[in-house]
């Protein structure tokens, strides 16, 4: 039987965050999530979508002729069948990213993917959900990102960021100010003043097109 997966949505546009922003994307938006972290921006995604097979996300990913692939949510590793999906997005021979809340088990994810571990920050008001397990997954090929709500969010991340030494572990460490709670200057100033390993993030797709949707 063919396998399935309940489909958000598939669209073709620049990457607003992680290492590869900017570079033109095929977005694979997966339908659910058992989070509700308060700044989340893509609450349409927690219900509704349309089922697809494997065959048919594949093909309408193939017809961008994408070089980048990102698999997001939503909570991808919510549905069970997001793992043969990314291994057969790997095997196209894209270049494939998941964003995943770090909320849920890594380990079957493919290696050749980048996997994208949002750690909830206390202003999140989810962080009782972190997996710590999963970090000791990680590998230079991946992404750890904390979304900064606050100052105190800020030395809670950096707190982590030394304690489990991320950025030995991961490839990119990313600080991304939370949309209208933390000004990016202010993001900025702070690690620029601590001299932190890490990349500041601004969500492209907000800046370019205003855009509030995750989009």
């Amino acid at each position: 039987m063919q396998k399935t997966l309940r489909i958000t949505e598939i669209f073709f546009s620049l990457q607003g965050e992680t290492r590869t922003a900017g570079l033109p994307t095929v977005f694979v938006r997966l339908t659910g999530c058992p989070l509700r972290c308060q700044y989340c921006d893509t609450a349409y995604a927690f219900n509704g979508g349309e089922l697809m097979s494997l065959d048919a996300i594949i093909e309408k990913v193939a017809s961008y002729s994408p070089r980048y692939v990102c698999v997001t949510g939503g909570e991808p590793l919510a549905q069970p069948n997001c793992i043969a999906l990314l291994e057969r997005l790997c095997d196209a021979g894209f270049e494939v990213s998941l964003e995943t809340s770090g909320a849920l088990d890594v380990s079957a994810v493919d290696g050749r993917v980048s996997k994208v571990l949002d750690l909830k920050t206390p202003g999140s008001a989810e962080v009782a959900r972190n997996r710590y397990e999963n970090i000791d997954l990680l590998t230079p090929n991946d992404q750890v990102k904390f979304v900064i709500c606050s100052r105190e969010d800020y030395d809670w991340a950096t707190t982590k960021l030394i304690q489990y030494r991320l950025n030995e572990r991961a490839g990119e460490v990313l600080y991304s100010p939370s949309h209208h709670q933390v000004s990016a200057r202010d993001l900025a100033d702070w690690i620029v003043a601590d001299n932190l390993p890490v990349r500041l993030q601004l969500q492209l797709h907000k800046i370019l097109w205003n855009d509030e949707q995750g989009r």
